[in-house]
């Protein structure tokens, strides 16, 4: 595609589709739980492996403002696919999750016959000014883990995970994350406009996980906030210097 022309798929999606995805969000009939608090030390990010760590990386400690801790959790009853086959499906079919009217998610080169796997980048993008370029971080049988890179939005990571709890199959979706600059922290924090389109994006990706698995969903999406006051140390444990971007 020409650069033109993409130029205006992108400001296609941002305007037309963001409306969209709003209408939706309005009459979402889905039960949503959500749940807002103050986070403490146990809220802070877990390490990533360092082989997956260069200069183009943001970590959580290379953002702006607070850093928000949030869980997506779906419970789904009589599913056709395991854990281990929904987070294949997720892996391999990435931008059949997430709203195709908003987002458009391209993949990089994949080492290897099984979908992507460490190391592999995607673009995600996005209503705004923004792309998400992402890099898998980790990937085993039960979850995904994907670090944000220069030029997203927020600097931080998230993971995919599905699990069993009985008879019922668990797809969760963690992140955390800062803005990555001070007009992100702006939308996000202070007119909440791009904390809602995330919002919407991942309870679209949860349901599109329980249409997926074949099953049912129980007891609606439950969506739990957490956040840490903005601070200039080192959240992540991994990062001597931020980058700044």
């Amino acid at each position: 595609m020409s650069r033109p022309r993409r130029a205006l798929a992108v400001v296609g999606r941002w305007l037309l589709g963001t409306g969209l995805v709003t209408w939706r969000y309005i009459w979402e009939t889905t039960p949503l739980h959500r749940a807002e608090c103050r986070g403490d030390e146990e809220d802070r990010p877990p390490q990533l492996r360092r082989d997956a760590i260069d200069d183009r990386v943001l970590l959580v400690s290379d953002g702006y403002g607070p850093m928000f801790h949030r869980r997506f959790r779906v419970c789904i009853a009589e599913a056709d696919l395991d854990p281990r086959q929904l987070m294949d499906r997720v892996v391999r079919d990435f931008e059949h999750f997430v709203p195709s009217e908003v987002v458009a998610v391209h993949v990089g080169e994949a080492g290897t016959g099984g979908g992507p796997d460490v190391g592999d980048e995607l673009l995600v993008e996005m209503p705004g000014p923004w792309n998400g370029p992402v890099r898998i971080a980790n990937r085993d049988n039960a979850s995904l883990t994907l670090v944000t890179l220069r030029g997203h939005l927020e600097a931080g990571q998230v993971c995919f995970r599905a699990r069993d709890d009985g008879d019922l199959l668990v797809f969760e979706i963690e992140l955390w994350a800062r803005s990555s600059g001070r007009l992100t922290h702006l939308l996000y924090t202070h007119l909440r406009l791009s904390k809602e389109v995330q919002l919407n994006m991942w309870v679209r990706f949860c349901l599109a996980a329980v249409t997926t698995s074949g099953g049912r969903l129980v007891d609606g999406v439950h969506i739990s906030t957490r956040w840490l006051a903005e601070t200039t140390k080192d959240v992540d444990g991994q990062r001597s210097r931020p980058i700044r971007t």
